[in-house]
Formats: C-alpha cells, structure tokens, sequence
C-alpha cells in the first residue's frame, strides 16, 4: 500500500493552475518534489494538506479518501517555510498544541512527545521562548510539533530554505535520521538538488504546473527526457 496517492490533481490560483497531477509516495519513502519558484510544488502540497481548494482530482492516504475531509481530520504533519510557530508560546507549548487542541491535558501531552523531544535534541529549549531560537532551533521544534500527533504523512515546504549553508546540510541529514526513526511517509518541497540528494529516496520534477518526470535523482539526471528537468537540475 502507497502512502499517498494523488489522481489527476487539478487546482487553481488566480491565472495559475496545476494540472492533472498524479502521483504516489510509497510507505516510509521519503520522496522531494523539485522545482523553481513559481512551479506549481507548495500549491499541490496545500491541497494534500487540505489547505487550499482543488478542481478536480482524488487524494487518497493509505487507501482513504481524504479529498473532501478538512485539513484537521487528514492526520498529516505539515511544517511550512517559516516553521509556523505561535510567538506567544513558548517551546513547549508549541510543540503539543496539536495534542491539547485535540483535548489532552497537558501533563499527558508532554510525555506523550517526550520521545520526539529527546530524539530531536531539544530538551533544554522546551521553557523558552520561540523568538530567541535559532534558524535551525525552529525547524526543529516545527518538526517536533508536526510530528506529534503521530502522522500518516509528513509534508515538508521549503523546510531549510532560510537555513545557512552549514545549518541547511545538517537539518536535512536530521530530517532524514528522524524520518526514518519514525518511518513516517514524507514530501520534501525544494528546488536545490544539493538538498535533495541528501534526503531523497526518489524525486519529482515540476514546471509551470505539471510534473514532468519521477525517478532517483541520479536517475533523472542521467536519463531524463525531458529538458526542463535537466535544466533543472544542471543549474543546482
């Protein structure tokens, strides 16, 4: 059974559209979905997400069909670009707000992510507050925070993006040793084959709404048919 399986995804925004998107990510992969800015890639994750209205198309999760259900009942962690996190919680409190919104206590919801907490490395900064966290402090509690509800999807925007060079490189192994500790299913937006190569099981390449192709990205590098994917990946 396939994680994720997208059918003929067809949404709009404003004179853009994605059109006719399939696509599927299997259980456990970890799979990056490529392109410059302005492709079409985080709208498609927003309709994964139940974030923004489709056209047409089916998405299922593990066999479900989750195309009409709110985003609230699709049980997929998102982090966006800028991590999304509440400035006027701190740590902590960020971190289990899916738990305590659902209706847990507190106290439950703390042991309940202890053990994201530790794996993730950020014990100490769990009374703190998220406006003096570092670039990659922030990532990492986003992730925290997406994870705790013990998702069947983990979608991923552009998550190093604002990273520096060095701070980018480490969160993306991270990222990959924390996905495969709790094999969970995850898409990776970026447009840096540097980045993908450090993460990715397989690839997609869009432009200008469509995906062009699917493969490992040595793959796609070598083989690819398709001019845009390998200018792509020859300008990264």
């Amino acid at each position: 059974m396939n994680a994720l399986d997208i059918t003929d995804l067809t949404l709009r925004a404003g004179s853009f559209a994605v059109q006719k998107v399939s696509l599927s990510v299997g259980e456990g992969e970890y799979f990056v979905l490529m392109g410059m800015t302005g492709s079409g890639k985080s709208l498609l994750l927003k309709a994964v997400c139940g974030l923004t209205q489709i056209s047409a198309g089916r998405i299922r999760l593990h066999d479900r069909d989750i195309t009409a259900l709110e985003a609230r009942f699709r049980n997929i962690g998102y982090v966006p670009q800028d991590g999304g996190l509440f400035p006027h919680l701190d740590v902590l409190r960020n971190i289990i707000f899916p738990l305590t919104v659902a209706g847990q206590k507190a106290a439950a919801a703390r042991r309940a992510v202890e053990g994201i907490v530790a794996s993730l490395g950020i014990e100490s900064l769990l009374s703190r507050s998220v406006a003096y966290l570092s670039g990659g402090e922030r990532q990492k509690v986003a992730l925290a925070r997406a994870l705790a509800r013990r998702p069947e999807l983990l979608v991923l925007d552009e998550p190093v993006c604002a990273l520096d060079e060095p701070t980018r490189r480490d969160t993306c192994r991270e990222l990959r040793r924390v996905q495969k500790e709790f094999r969970v299913a995850t898409v990776h937006v970026c447009h840096s084959r540097d980045e993908a190569a450090l993460v990715s099981d397989r690839v997609g390449i869009m432009c200008e709404g469509r995906l062009l192709d699917v493969g490992t990205l040595d793959d796609l590098a070598t083989g690819s048919d398709h001019g845009a994917v390998q200018r792509l990946l020859n300008w990264n």
